[in-house]
């Protein structure tokens, strides 16, 4: 992939697939306004390691200054870990449905982290988004949505929608136009 080119990496959640809620369609949006996608499937995605997701995106993945991250859920989380770990400044991180502070942690499952290096993470990327609901049943919620807010800036949205995508309370969320808008 050329890095002069507009990039957007779409990260699905928890048992999740890329096929899943509204990944196919704001990746058909963005190639139609000109970005090179990648819509990966994460390694593990029912029992997620966040050791394997971060290698597993930084081997593969292409990071410059014209990409745009996009995750929902425990793939909005990896993001934070991901900035950690760039050595690049990316243009813009939205995480949707994401959380700062450790959930409750499945077993097999290692995918939480307890505190991050925000200090680390607030220069790699230029602009950041965090859209959560104030009903979402995983309490990846407004609240969590704010400890992100007040450590790194950017804008907070907070709607009332659930999760915005989950298969388990069966929402299955195939559109996003917010998406889309938001993205430069």
């Amino acid at each position: 992939m050329n890095t002069k080119n507009k990039n957007a990496i779409i990260l699905h959640g928890t048992a999740d697939s890329p096929n899943d809620f509204w990944f196919p369609s704001l990746k058909k949006d963005l190639e139609a306004q000109g970005y090179e996608v990648w819509l990966p499937e994460l390694p593990n995605a029912k029992f997620p390691n966040r050791k394997d997701w971060l290698s597993f995106l930084l081997e593969n993945g292409t990071f410059a200054e014209n990409t745009v991250i996009i995750g929902h859920s425990a793939g909005a989380q990896i993001i934070l870990s991901l900035l950690e770990k760039l050595e690049v400044k990316i243009k813009q991180a939205i995480m949707v449905s994401g959380y700062a502070k450790a959930l409750r942690r499945e077993e097999g499952s290692e995918k939480n982290v307890d505190e991050y290096n925000w200090e680390a993470i607030k220069p790699k990327c230029e602009k950041f988004i965090f859209i959560n609901s104030d009903n979402d049943p995983w309490t990846c919620d407004d609240t969590q949505g704010r400890i992100m807010f007040d450590k790194l800036g950017g804008m907070q949205i907070i709607l009332h929608e659930g999760h915005m995508g989950s298969n388990y309370c069966n929402q299955p969320y195939k559109e996003f136009p917010l998406l889309s808008k938001l993205i430069d």
